[in-house]
């Protein structure tokens, strides 16, 4: 199968979903049992899931540590994941193993316990992010929480389960010109 090929046929596979299992760190989803879909998952010759979905919602995570290494176990191709929800869980901040996934284009993070505004910075790396959630986190409470997103993350064309309009552009690039002071390019006084 050609990777064009698999990237036709994966993203119209279901999702791996280990939703409601009440998993407390990933190395639990190596003995925990997906979710039955309403249609089944292919499965590569080593036995592997085709699918480019990890749904992890509604369970009870607080860090994502072996992340990685569980997928590479779990998944055909890890590398191709795009889209991963994470919502409602105990998340306090965006795992750096997150920016490593370059495919992702949707990723889930309402209802968790993120609480610096500036964690959204981390996603910036993200070529191909478009849809993000982060509603029922602390951070929603930040002044300037949408603009501040949007801002960030230019290339995103949902947040929150909105679509994003141009003026809702323009009101974020207003918001940034008031908000973000530009860094300062320092002159070295030997140039002088």
């Amino acid at each position: 199968m050609s990777s064009q090929d698999y990237m036709n046929t994966s993203m119209q596979e279901p999702p791996l979903d280990y939703s409601f299992r009440s998993i407390h760190v990933i190395p639990d989803l190596l003995s925990e049992e997906p979710r039955p879909g309403l249609r089944p998952l292919r499965h590569s010759k080593s036995g592997k899931p085709l699918t480019q979905s990890l749904w992890l919602n509604n369970n009870v995570l607080n860090e994502l540590r072996d992340f990685k290494q569980v997928l590479s176990q779990l998944l055909e191709h890890p590398e191709n994941l795009a889209w991963i929800d994470l919502s409602f869980n105990d998340l306090t901040s965006i795992d750096p193993v997150l920016t490593t996934l370059f495919n992702l284009s949707v990723l889930y993070l309402h209802g968790n316990s993120i609480q610096r505004l500036g964690e959204v910075n981390k996603l910036a790396i993200l070529p191909r992010l478009r849809s993000l959630t982060l509603h029922g986190n602390p951070i929603e409470e930040e002044k300037g929480y949408r603009q501040y997103v949007l801002c960030t993350l230019p290339r995103i064309t949902t947040f929150d389960f909105s679509g994003i309009t141009k003026a809702d552009r323009t009101t974020a690039e207003v918001w940034k010109r008031m908000n973000i002071k530009p860094k300062k390019v320092r002159i070295k006084q030997d140039a002088l």
